[in-house]
């Protein structure tokens, strides 16, 4: 009785002491969590908010902290889409690094949420709003850690910038890295960058992988149109706008594109081998070897992996007729595909075509694609988050991954900025609740990413050791 009582005392001591370890201290948890609470609670949606209160509040932030006006920059393609960027002055022995982070969020509708969706609120151990997760976590502690590093009197090597910027979520014409790429980028040029699209993943409440983007699948937007002469209501025929589309999308439901590996996943599903266990860790190893047999088997077992492994479309919006009592003259749907960087548009389109084969549908690209290159896989960038996630997180791997979805790291890659998604911030595989109804962070995981991300930066921004 008294052993195991000793051996309680000590896991729990150590349990502790690892989680102090990631905690910060608590004047910066505060600052943290007022950035926070401050971006989540103004309405900054792509299609109907505006970024630019995000800008100035932290520019306000910034000048109070004692940073230089020359050294901010407030600005962008639109005065209701305005960026914020800033400067922390190094030695410049080595090129800046820039932190990168998104203020504009998917909108959100109070009907759809169990509580208001722009209302910053703590509730059983998580942070709910819209935001709290796609991007203002990390937007927040850049600028907290960064406010951090001028108090202390830290000297980095080179200079950290951080940009919070506008318009991620559809892009467009007022695209913030976009914007400052054409028109600003001295402000922003760097050898590398860091950005969301990497983060923690967990299950069941267990640390798996600290997951690093290196690359991204790119987005094709998709209109289905069906046009028809109609008619009354009362006089049906076979050829009906609705129905040429239905069966489209139904077909469409029923496609799926081919399984697939890159230098990318397949070092993803090579380090997840190592983590999960039994026939699925059997199987994650198969697959980085290009199994197609495993590939079936990972790709049914979870949907990240499926969309991991194919190019994946998905039918979004839809609209159709224009009265009750008339025969529609148009039914259409939006189609948002996100593809793998080898898969052309071409490709793709004609794909789409082949499997609705329906000439009635016209099947159009909407909007102009982008794609853009991997970036290189730094030893020096991996250590150093392997070192940090060993030391707040002992046992945790450091995971290279191609994310699913797509980051405005695409412009800066395509630019020639290196960028690299990492965050820290741990969500469990099975609840990552980015775009949808009650999002939300653990509120120890946000504490435990801006440490992550504190110590990350330090390391990768401080002069040698003699």
């Amino acid at each position: 009785m008294m052993q195991r009582l000793v051996l309680c005392t000590l896991f729990c001591a150590t349990a502790a002491a690892a989680q102090d370890r990631a905690m910060p201290p608590e004047s910066e948890r505060q600052l943290a969590r007022e950035i926070y609470k401050e971006m989540v609670e103004i309405k900054s949606g792509y299609t109907t908010g505006t970024t630019t209160p995000i800008a100035e509040a932290v520019a306000r932030r910034l000048r109070a902290a004692g940073f230089p006006e020359a050294d901010i920059f407030v600005g962008g393609a639109s005065p209701n889409k305005a960026n914020v960027v800033v400067r922390y002055r190094g030695t410049g022995r080595r090129r800046p690094i820039l932190l990168l982070a998104h203020t504009d969020v998917v909108e959100a509708k109070r009907e759809d949420w169990s509580m208001d969706p722009y209302t910053f609120t703590e509730k059983d151990g998580f942070f709910y709003g819209r935001g709290t997760g796609d991007d203002k976590a990390q937007a927040a502690v850049w600028i907290a850690n960064l406010i951090r590093y001028k108090r202390e009197g830290f000297k980095p090597d080179r200079d950290i910038i951080v940009a919070l910027t506008a318009d991620e979520e559809g892009g467009g014409p007022y695209n913030g890295v976009e914007w400052l790429l054409k028109n600003k980028r001295q402000l922003i040029d760097a050898e590398l960058a860091l950005n969301e699209g990497g983060w923690g993943e967990s299950a069941n409440g267990t640390r798996l992988s600290n997951d690093v983007q290196v690359s991204e699948k790119y987005v094709i937007n998709y209109r289905l149109e069906v046009h028809n002469k109609g008619g009354h209501s009362s006089l049906p025929v076979a050829d009906n706008a609705i129905y040429h589309l239905a069966g489209a999308l139904d077909r469409l439901a029923r496609f799926g594109f081919p399984l697939k590996t890159n230098e990318v996943t397949r070092a993803y599903f090579r380090a997840m081998s190592n983590i999960e266990k039994g026939a699925v860790g059997a199987d994650l190893l198969a697959v980085a070897s290009s199994d197609t047999a495993a590939m079936r088997r990972v790709a049914q077992a979870s949907t990240a992996w499926n969309a991991t492994l194919r190019t994946t479309c998905v039918a979004t919006q839809l609209e159709g007729g224009h009265a009750k009592n008339a025969l529609p003259q148009l039914a259409a749907a939006t189609v948002n595909c996100r593809v793998l960087s080898e898969d052309s548009v071409d490709y793709v389109t004609s794909a789409l075509r082949r499997v609705i084969a329906d000439t009635a549908v016209a099947v159009i690209v909407d909007g102009v694609p982008r794609n853009g290159p991997a970036s290189p896989l730094r030893g020096d960038l991996m250590s150093a988050i392997s070192a940090v996630t060993t030391q707040l997180w002992p046992g945790v791997q450091t995971v290279p991954m191609m994310v699913m979805g797509a980051t405005d790291g695409l412009y800066l890659r395509a630019a020639g900025i290196p960028t690299y998604g990492v965050q820290g911030f741990f969500y469990d595989r099975d609840d990552i609740r980015f775009h949808g109804r009650d999002e939300r962070l653990k509120v120890q995981s946000f504490y435990e990413g801006q440490t992550f991300l504190y110590e990350l930066v330090k390391r990768l921004t401080e002069a040698p050791r003699a």
